[in-house]
C-alpha cells in the first residue's frame, strides 16, 4: 500500500523553496511585494491562505505564475477538506451505489 503524504501548506514551500534559499524574512518579502508583514509571516506559518492578491504579487516577484500559488492553496484545501469530509463523502458515494 502506497504511503499517503500529508497535505503541503503553500506556506511551506513559500519559507522552504523561496525565503530560506533566497535568505529573505518574512518581513523583508512583505516590504518587496508591498503587503503587511503579518500576512507573509501568517502564511510562512501555516495559519492562513494564500488570497489571490498574495499570489499575484508573489508571482510577480517570482516570476511565476499566480495560479501556481493558487493550484497550491486549491490542493490544500481540497485534501483538508477531503479529510474532514472522508465518512459523510463514503456515505454518499455508497449511498448512489446502492441507488443505481
Amino acid at each position: 500500500m502506497a504511503a499517503v503524504l500529508p497535505p503541503v501548506h503553500p506556506g511551506e514551500i513559500l519559507r522552504e523553496e523561496y525565503l530560506v534559499p533566497l535568505g529573505l524574512s518574512a518581513g523583508a518579502l512583505a516590504r518587496k511585494i508591498g503587503v503587511p508583514r503579518t500576512r507573509i509571516e501568517r502564511v510562512v506559518k501555516e495559519e492562513t491562505a494564500i488570497t489571490t492578491d498574495t499570489a499575484l504579487r508573489l508571482a510577480a516577484l517570482f516570476h511565476t505564475s499566480p495560479q501556481f500559488w493558487m493550484n497550491l492553496q486549491t490542493s490544500y484545501d481540497l485534501k483538508i477538506a477531503e479529510k474532514k469530509l472522508a465518512g459523510e463523502l463514503h456515505r454518499i458515494e455508497t449511498e448512489e451505489r446502492l441507488a443505481s
